[in-house]
């Protein structure tokens, strides 16, 4: 734990209190100087701590922030979250993974950011990220093959769409295979990437973008139709921060079960939640686009189509139009 992130966790225990600076000293260990330093450096990231020369230090507010000390505050993980970096603006939070994968990063390591301006979606699409939202990626390392890749982005959705329910109260559902609804509304995104060998992966980039507190104004107009924010669909603000713990903690339970071999509970809970299934629906592959309705999901993912024949045809990559 870095002296900036001790120093905050002291601050927040001895909450509407004073803390000299000889104090902070003697609990942390840490002289005098490296003290001043950690606060200095937490008031250059938005906090406002009130400075007495006869008192000392009290945290007096909070960033609207997804910094690390806040995330990590009281997290309650096994892998994720342990590493995370955080920026104000970034192109993309699955690039910046990536680069920290290829350099031998810790598995769950998290990146955030508060705003993205080459954020993307399947298939190269852009994906709009104003602020408010939350964009974020993970660095994962299971031991699958290939194929299973695909187990990732369904664990995924299953703890994205429990944490909006769990969070919010709202009605959320999971459209394979990426996309979280609130009604017929788009709120969340799930993209993705593998560095594999034919029979490793070597590590997974987990992006997930969620519009939680995002104006929707921000968006192209095209789009206002399509998407939503939890704010808009609750009529208030969500807590960013106690958002994105709940969702670490809920991805980092499925996530060890998955390393278990436990998929089929996780695949279980992605059927109660989906609003895909027993549809009819039409699926765009890079072939071609197939019609039928959709009655499950296969061990590895794929979704099960009964056509119009009476055939059933497994589909692993396409995009419900």
């Amino acid at each position: 734990m870095s002296t900036k992130d001790s120093v905050l966790i002291l601050l927040k225990e001895k909450k509407d209190k004073y803390l000299s600076g000889e104090e902070i000293s003697k609990h942390l260990s840490l002289s005098r100087t490296a003290v001043w330093k950690a606060i200095q450096s937490l008031k250059e990231e938005g906090y406002e701590i009130e400075a007495s020369p006869r008192l000392g230090y009290r945290l007096v507010k909070v960033p609207d922030l997804l910094l690390p000390g806040e995330i990590k505050y009281g997290l309650k993980t096994k892998i994720l979250g342990k590493e995370i970096y955080h920026f104000k603006e970034i192109a993309s939070t699955n690039d910046l993974a990536k680069g920290l994968a290829f350099r031998g990063a810790l598995e769950g390591t998290l990146v955030v950011a508060e705003k993205q301006f080459l954020g993307r979606g399947r298939f190269g699409r852009e994906w709009i990220s104003p602020p408010g939202g939350v964009w974020s990626s993970l660095i994962l390392k299971p031991e699958i093959l290939p194929f299973d890749a695909s187990k990732i982005t369904l664990l995924a959705g299953v703890s994205v769409t429990e944490t909006i329910q769990e969070v919010t109260g709202l009605n959320a559902q999971i459209k394979w295979p990426n996309d979280i609804l609130v009604g017929e509304r788009k709120v969340a995104g799930i993209l993705t990437e593998m560095n594999a060998e034919i029979d490793k992966v070597n590590f997974i980039i987990l992006g997930i973008g969620i519009n939680v507190n995002v104006e929707i104004k921000n968006f192209p107009s095209e789009l206002y139709q399509k998407v939503i924010s939890l704010k808009e669909a609750t009529g208030g603000e969500i807590n960013r921060v106690y958002f994105l713990k709940s969702l670490l903690e809920s991805l980092d339970k499925y996530y060890l079960e998955l390393k278990k071999g436990e998929f089929e509970p996780i695949l279980s809970r992605w059927r109660k939640l989906t609003s895909t299934l027993g549809a009819y629906v039409k699926v765009a592959t890079l072939e071609r686009e197939i019609v039928g309705e959709a009655i499950d999901l296969d061990e590895h993912g794929g979704l099960i189509l009964r056509l119009d024949t009476g055939e059933k045809q497994v589909i692993y990559s396409g995009e419900i139009c």
